[in-house]
């Protein structure tokens, strides 16, 4: 980190402002050469941007000494307009001056390098960066401000201070030592191993909060799945019509349901197919209702018997949507008293009309939100579950190790320790950073 970098920190193309960010050893003698004088820190101060004789622009520019700034070492800002000519003679002048342009996430990296952040906070710089939905951005400002550190560090701290009893038994066997302290440290070790068995078994909501909760549209052709899709997603995404079987393929589009992303899919009719396309498409369909958070059966009500062919498809706690529901075709107590139809939600809406709709909005809101959980998940990102599984499987070793001496315990709560530091950065590999950084944007 001896070499100064730049970054245009704001999206490229047309805008009012364009903000370019230096950070290095040399930002205060590249905002001299551009800008002088050199402003008075953390103060903005208008000037006009000049290189060979030429006036490039004239900007607002911040000078942000380290180790007060984000990342921790000499900064500045260029606040030009946003023309994409002004940023490029600027950026070529930079470049002249021999400044580099930055990596992407080498801001953040820095930062982090620096001690101005862990790695769960960069990431949640990250996800801030693309946070799409109000739940995302609460998710992402609460790991920012430390909601996943502090509850790494606690469980880290535990297994430092079973480790340094496991220690001390092995480095002085002649101390007068308590003699059920493998007891002890065995019943510490189980206790953590479970809690953070806990944290694993919470079905990936902190991932799917990131990534979209999958809500499927499932059951016979034609009953009104694409229909209900199209209204939910408030456009004409699938294409509606008379014809059995005109929905192949999963058809996916992503909503905001309750602040929350959701992935909502139609899928193909279910039924005996007529074919080996259709067939693949009810496998298709069958498989991603499998996978999905929650499935919303869609029963034609005018069409008797039709719904048997997708009966089984729906789980415990899935709705039940009777489609068309002011033409009953009298197969209602059939239904109602089939086993497929137990321990569901019941609705009665019209794809195409108002009735229902308010209902199954709501509902839908409240099932988003309880699958969303109500305190601060402990895995956000693959990358933690993975570690956590490591710390887990370590611990777990441990307690067996411990019957054997306390020699074999404590490397594995010392592998138990390294895992839990590499998801905070506390150990930190190139490889490790390299998987958290390369996914961010150029000037983070």
């Amino acid at each position: 980190m001896t070499d100064t970098i730049f970054a245009l920190a704001t999206a490229a193309g047309r805008a009012a402002v364009a903000v370019v960010r230096i950070s290095g050893p040399r930002s205060a003698e590249v905002v001299e050469a551009l800008a002088a004088p050199l402003p008075a820190p953390r103060r903005a101060a208008l000037r006009r941007l000049r290189s060979g004789g030429e006036t490039l622009d004239e900007a607002l520019v911040l000078w942000l000494p380290g180790p007060s700034s984000f990342t921790g070492e000499d900064s500045a800002e260029l606040h030009l307009h946003g023309g994409r000519a002004g940023v490029e003679a600027v950026s070529a002048a930079l470049a002249d001056i021999g400044v580099r342009l930055a990596e992407p996430g080498e801001f953040s990296r820095r930062a982090f390098q620096n001690g101005k952040l862990d790695l769960t906070q960069a990431e949640a710089i990250s996800d801030l960066v693309d946070a799409e939905t109000e739940g995302q951005r609460r998710q992402a400002m609460g790991q920012l401000e430390g909601g996943l550190s502090a509850r790494y560090d606690a469980w880290r701290t535990r297994l430092i201070q079973a480790l340094a009893r496991l220690e001390a038994a092995v480095d002085f066997p002649d101390e007068d030592l308590p003699e059920a302290l493998s007891t002890e440290v065995g019943a510490r070790i189980a206790e953590l191993a479970e809690e953070l068995e806990a944290a694993l078994a919470d079905d990936g909501r902190g991932e799917r909060v990131r990534e979209g909760f999958k809500i499927a549209l499932v059951g016979a052709p034609n009953a009104g799945k694409s229909s209900l899709l199209n209204r939910l997603a408030g456009r004409e995404a699938a294409i509606v019509t008379d014809q059995p079987g005109t929905t192949r393929d999963v058809i996916e589009v992503p909503i905001v349901i309750g602040g929350f992303k959701v992935l909502l899919a139609d899928t193909a009719g279910i039924r005996v197919a007529k074919g080996p396309i259709e067939a693949e498409g009810v496998r298709r369909a069958r498989a991603w209702a499998e996978g999905a958070d929650l499935r919303l059966w869609v029963v034609d009500r005018s069409a008797s018997g039709q719904w048997k062919s997708s009966a089984g498809v729906a789980k415990p706690g899935d709705f039940l949507l009777l489609n068309k529901a002011d033409m009953r075709s009298g197969d209602d107590a059939a239904l109602a008293s089939s086993p497929h139809a137990r321990e569901l939600e019941v609705l009665d809406i019209s794809a195409t009309g108002q009735m229902g709709m308010d209902a199954l909005w709501s509902g839908l809101e409240a099932r988003v939100r309880k699958l969303s959980g109500g305190d601060f998940p402990a895995v956000t990102r693959l990358r933690h579950r993975r570690h956590l599984e490591q710390a887990v499987a370590a611990l777990r070793r441990a307690q067996s190790g411990l019957a054997q001496s306390p020699e074999l315990g404590a490397e594995d709560v010392r592998h138990a320790g390294l895992a839990l530091g590499r998801i905070a950065g506390r150990i930190d590999p190139e490889q490790v950073l390299d998987e958290v950084f390369s996914s961010f944007c150029i000037g983070k």
